[in-house]
């Protein structure tokens, strides 16, 4: 069984592949000039905007330092892209919730309406009470 070998870029050539991206170059043709995946070159430049150079390390946990700064980015504000995206997921989130409710309304009126049939039938006893 062969195992693929794990490629690690430096962080200035993830830079570069940042810059020709945000340059205007075609993604894919990009990815398979420096035979890296798409899914990477996207990761790396989400990565640059939200923390600059410095967001740009390898695999494993950040250094102190740069976790701090992307902190701070984060705390500076979100882009209108993020406010637009949470937006969306709380319209979806609450259009969830009013076909929940729609739901449990008509099941409600199934269920009040089934109990008045049931309560009276209006017909009188088969036989007489033995108390009198």
């Amino acid at each position: 069984m062969s195992k693929k070998a794990i490629r690690v870029f430096s962080r200035e050539f993830k830079l570069k592949m940042v810059q020709r991206m945000l340059a205007g170059e075609n993604v894919s043709a990009l990815a398979r000039e420096v035979k890296v995946l798409r899914k990477d070159l996207y990761a790396w430049r989400k990565r640059f905007r939200s923390g600059g150079p410095e967001a740009l390390v390898g695999r494993g946990r950040p250094p102190k330092a740069v976790a701090a700064i992307v902190a701070r980015a984060k705390r500076a504000g979100s882009p209108p892209d993020a406010a637009s995206k949470r937006v969306a997921e709380l319209e979806r989130k609450i259009g969830q919730q009013q076909v929940e409710l729609d739901f449990f309304r008509q099941a409600l009126r199934q269920v009040e309406g089934a109990r008045r049939r049931n309560a009276g039938s209006g017909a009188s006893r088969s036989t007489r009470s033995s108390k009198r």
